[in-house]
């Protein structure tokens, strides 16, 4: 609720597989919504009781919170136009196409004195939460190396495939395990990535692999791996932190009952983080909101943001070199 206790009004942009989940954590907390998408996303809507606006610029008059949930390359012009009008703005990853893009919207929202939350929901995984936890209290001593993998069946959309026109392997999907190998050991200095079988002409065939190797400042190395696999693969991911007295893992393959998805809440496609019984988009959602009532920092920052995609765009350039290292 807003400080006078009416309730939140928030408005969607997007109305992709990641949609339903931002409704039903916005609901949770009795927010009103509303959303708007290219396409009349009239099933949503339906499904979840709220209206549909008349284009972005409509929705962004009639909400005090604008959640960006659509493809890559509109994040930074519907984000602008959000923090113009005075909104507060949840945006999915990657920020933005580039890490400059991601720093100017960075740089404007503070200018603006609005909140901006890049949507790094992995942070809000309980599993990832509590290995955070234990790695920064020294419960496993110096840190040394991180192993993130994540994959799955791949998104069924043409322009993820498409690293022109914001797409791209380690972009949309491997960005959550660089933001957690960024969570867990800083800031990075060089990285190395390879990607199987390489993009032609900036397109990519599927299945596809990749990896990404992250020298971090403090001498900890980070290897991701990842991939976009064949239909009907179920979605996995796993994490392995190891320190000079200990280890701590984590696979979702493992659990028992952990990786059970909310039925109103599925988030469709293999390429995307479930909803599991700890609801991570629901403490997302609810983390951004307390931010916003009490003044204080979200668990993810718009510098957490701009710093993950600063290591894609490392990636990417590496790619580029025939994985070559390349300083961040």
């Amino acid at each position: 609720m807003t400080a006078d206790g009416a309730p939140l009004r928030v408005g969607l942009i997007g109305a992709g597989a990641i949609a339903a989940a931002h409704l039903d954590a916005w609901q949770a907390l009795g927010a009103e919504c509303v959303i708007s998408s290219r396409t009349r996303p009239t099933a949503l809507a339906e499904r979840f009781g709220v209206e549909i606006a008349d284009g972005a610029d409509a929705l962004i008059d009639l909400v005090d919170i604008v959640g960006v949930l659509a493809p890559t390359p509109t994040h930074l012009d519907l984000a602008l136009r959000a923090i113009g009008r005075g909104r507060h703005v949840v945006c999915e990853k990657p920020l933005a196409l580039t890490s400059a893009e991601a720093q100017r919207l960075a740089d404007v929202a503070d200018a603006a004195g609005v909140r901006l939350l890049p949507a790094h929901v992995v942070r809000y995984f309980a599993a990832y939460r509590r290995i955070q936890q234990e790695v920064i209290s020294g419960g496993i001593g110096a840190l040394q190396t991180l192993r993130l993998s994540r994959a799955g069946a791949g998104p069924t959309t043409a322009w993820f495939y498409d690293e022109n026109e914001g797409g791209g392997l380690i972009r949309d999907l491997l960005i959550h395990d660089i933001d957690q190998a960024l969570w867990l050991a800083g800031p990075v200095t060089t990285v190395r990535a390879r990607q199987d079988p390489p993009s032609v002409a900036g397109r990519l065939s599927a299945p596809v692999t990749a990896s990404v190797e992250l020298i971090h400042a403090n001498g900890v190395t980070s290897r991701i791996a990842g991939g976009w696999l064949g239909e009907g693969v179920p979605f996995r991911t796993s994490i392995e932190a190891v320190g000079t007295a200990g280890a701590l893992a984590h696979d979702s393959a493992r659990e028992t009952g952990g990786a059970a998805r909310t039925p109103s809440v599925d988030t469709d496609s293999g390429h995307l983080p479930p909803q599991t019984e700890d609801h991570p988009y629901r403490a997302q959602i609810a983390d951004f909101a307390e931010a916003i009532r009490t003044g204080r920092d979200a668990r993810v920052t718009p510098a957490d943001g701009v710093a993950a995609v600063a290591v894609v765009d490392a990636a990417y350039a590496s790619l580029a070199a025939g994985g070559a290292p390349i300083p961040v």
